[in-house]
């Protein structure tokens, strides 16, 4: 081969690395943030990375584009291996005019969401733009269009994560929202429809790009985000840990570990864990990590909704999705946010074959108007729906409280449910023994000489008759009343006997979830 050939190719590939050159770099950095090859590199196995498409040029002669360099067309795009199974990547590159997205830059990234689908492999987006290229109008409309064409009919078939590391506004948002997971870090992230400078002129309001769209915003408030983190390497490190609890493709299962906690271990706390109170909580997260293999959790949407837990956990080795209400907050009552991060939850482990555990601790839907003008009935179908449309293998504990439908929706024997398991402590019932006292006896509370007496006489007699594990267990609706000391020993014995579960539905387009 000639030198000079070999020398041309050489300088290209190093000109390319440079992306916007070094000024942009410099910027980069001085904005917080690492470059788009540094990203890739942080986040792949070493060595692992090979870029594709880094020749492509951008078309464009409008407004000056015919004597614009953009090298790599604004974004990185490839395969590698994370803990040495193969990831689909595309990382923005803000130091080439912002990142923007033009027609080929969208078409890179339609490349490598059509060979990760084509492979089933994960995909890996890597958001930092400053949004459509203006000069290029519809063609990079076009472009978006394309990428969330893709993203909806990669839906459920690869897991698709989406990273904001810089801006990311207008319809650039829609790509991360069709995704599975959404990672923010602080500070670095903004996620918006409309900038602060026009909500400023059409409404009025002032504020802040890190208020309106920052990474806590929405991961606690708007509930858009899935994952926190306060600086990239910490964010990377998460996704790294998040993808050995997922499978390559719906076609398979998440890898399984040779786990050195003992299958049969026994936890005496937990006997103690319940109050004596119906009225005083409890973590329900000190349960999930007594149950989990080292006690290892990783929780999803931790700032969101917190009334309801939802998370990753390992059990004897093997991935299981975690479905908790959680007593310390809003009494672990169902409410639209925490429906709504329930059920997606749900239907991402359905979708890449991952089993659920579901702990129960409810008294019922949260009540109030502004749960009800918010659609609350609409919001709580979307539980139901998705653990009824479920298929994976599912386990129910029950711990304490299972009132009225919150006890149907958290996956009860009649949505589905494989195993129910039910503690001492837990009590099954259209109501709680208080509220349904005063509504049974009412009456005879009313005539008695001593009506607080006969009210606990009466709750209890109602405790008694319906509302204990033992009137579930009759029926059948629960499998059997567990020692709560050995919930890790029959979830693990539950789950195996599941692992050859097939279960089919009927043939049909898709169902009509109440969105």
């Amino acid at each position: 081969m000639p030198n000079e050939k070999l020398n041309q190719l050489l300088e290209k590939k190093a000109s390319l690395k440079l992306g916007g050159g070094e000024k942009g770099i410099q910027k980069q950095y001085e904005s917080g943030k690492f470059t788009a090859r540094e990203r890739i590199e942080y986040l792949l196995d070493e060595g692992s990375f090979v870029e594709i498409d880094s020749f492509v040029e951008h078309r464009s002669v409008n407004f000056g584009m015919e004597k614009t360099k953009a090298p790599g067309e604004g974004v990185i795009t490839g395969y590698g291996t994370i803990d040495g199974r193969l990831i689909y990547i595309f990382a923005q590159d803000f130091t080439v005019i912002g990142g923007s997205l033009g027609e080929m830059h969208a078409a890179k990234i339609v490349k490598a969401q059509q060979m990760a689908l084509k492979v089933g492999a994960p995909l890996i987006g890597i958001n930092d733009s400053g949004g459509a290229r203006i000069q290029e109008g519809v063609d990079a409309l076009k472009g978006y269009g394309d990428i969330f064409y893709n993203n909806t009919i990669a839906s459920g078939v690869i897991p698709q994560i989406s990273v904001i590391l810089g801006p990311c506004a207008g319809g650039a948002v829609y790509s991360p929202a069709l995704t599975d997971f959404i990672f923010m870090v602080e500070n670095t992230s903004k996620m918006f429809i409309t900038g602060p400078q026009v909500i400023k002129t059409v409404t009025g309001e002032d504020v802040s790009a890190e208020q309106l769209g920052g990474a806590m915003t929405h991961n606690k408030i708007s509930g858009v985000a899935q994952f926190y983190d306060k600086t990239e390497e910490e964010c990377f490190a998460k996704i790294r840990h998040l993808l050995s609890f997922l499978p390559q493709n719906n076609l398979e299962t998440a890898p399984a570990f040779q786990s050195n906690d003992d299958l049969n271990r026994i936890d005496e706390k937990l006997n103690d864990i319940v109050p004596a109170s119906p009225n005083k909580a409890y973590n329900i997260k000190d349960v999930i990590v007594s149950i989990s293999d080292n006690g290892e959790f990783l929780e999803y949407q931790p700032y969101y909704a917190e009334n309801m837990v939802t998370g990753f956990a390992r059990i004897n080795g093997k991935s299981v999705g975690v479905v908790a209400n959680q007593p310390n907050k809003l009494a672990g009552c169902l409410d639209i946010n925490g429906s709504d991060k329930g059920a997606h939850f749900i239907r991402t482990c359905d979708a890449f074959n991952i089993p659920l555990l579901t702990l129960m601790d409810t008294p019922g839907f949260l009540p109030g108007t502004g749960q009800e003008y918010g659609g609350i009935i609409r919001h709580g179908a979307k539980m139901l729906y998705a653990y009824s449309e479920a298929t994976v293998p599912k386990v129910t504990v029950i711990t304490r409280k299972a009132y009225g439908g919150s006890y149907i929706a958290m996956c009860s024997k009649h949505l589905g449910a494989d195993v129910v398991l039910g503690w001492p402590t837990a009590e099954i019932a259209v109501m709680g023994p208080s509220g349904a006292a005063n509504i049974i006896f009412r009456k005879e509370i009313a005539a008695a000489e001593d009506e607080n007496a006969k009210r606990q006489e009466k709750i209890q007699e109602y405790s008694d008759t319906v509302a204990n594990p033992y009137i579930a267990a009759a029926r059948g609706y629960l499998d059997d009343v567990i020692e709560p000391s050995q919930t890790r020993k029959r979830v693990i014995s539950a789950f195996e006997m599941l692992s050859g579960k097939r279960e089919a539905r009927p043939a049909k387009k898709h169902g009509n979830i109440p969105l």
